[in-house]
């Protein structure tokens, strides 16, 4: 009898500044092959990088709750998919402490692979997070 292992789920997510920074929101998508889930939440006043920083510490705990362990993660931030790949330093001091707790909840995950794409792919988180920053505007 073999292991079974679980499909990665995919998520998707996305920051929204109005101003940098200015009032924010994250959207994520999260489609686990039997479901999709999404969820758009204002987050107060943030520069652009915070943003997507929430975003992405906001989904990777909806993902654990959830029970995934294998998931497969899109943002279009080249910043933060290279950051969190080690590919760029993090230079910013508040970003700083937002990447140490996105790396502690990565580790909890059996797989997990974080992939930049072209906005023109983002567009259903893009949409989430916008409304959620102009719902306090």
């Amino acid at each position: 009898m073999g292991v079974k292992i679980q499909k990665p789920s995919f998520i998707y997510i996305d920051g929204a500044s109005k101003g940098n920074p200015g009032p924010s929101g994250i959207g994520i998508l999260i489609d686990d092959g039997s479901s999709i889930r999404e969820y758009s939440f204002y987050i107060g006043t943030r520069t652009n990088n915070e943003t997507e920083y929430i975003a992405l510490i906001t989904a990777l705990e909806k993902a654990l709750s959830l029970g995934l362990k294998n998931i497969k993660l899109f943002s279009d931030s080249e910043l933060l998919v290279n950051q969190m790949n080690g590919k760029y330093k993090i230079k910013s001091k508040n970003i700083i402490q937002l990447a140490i707790k996105a790396q502690e909840l990565k580790r909890r995950f059996e797989s997990i692979e974080i992939v930049q794409i072209s906005r023109e792919l983002n567009k259903k988180a893009n949409a989430l997070a916008q409304m959620a920053a102009k719902a306090f505007q």
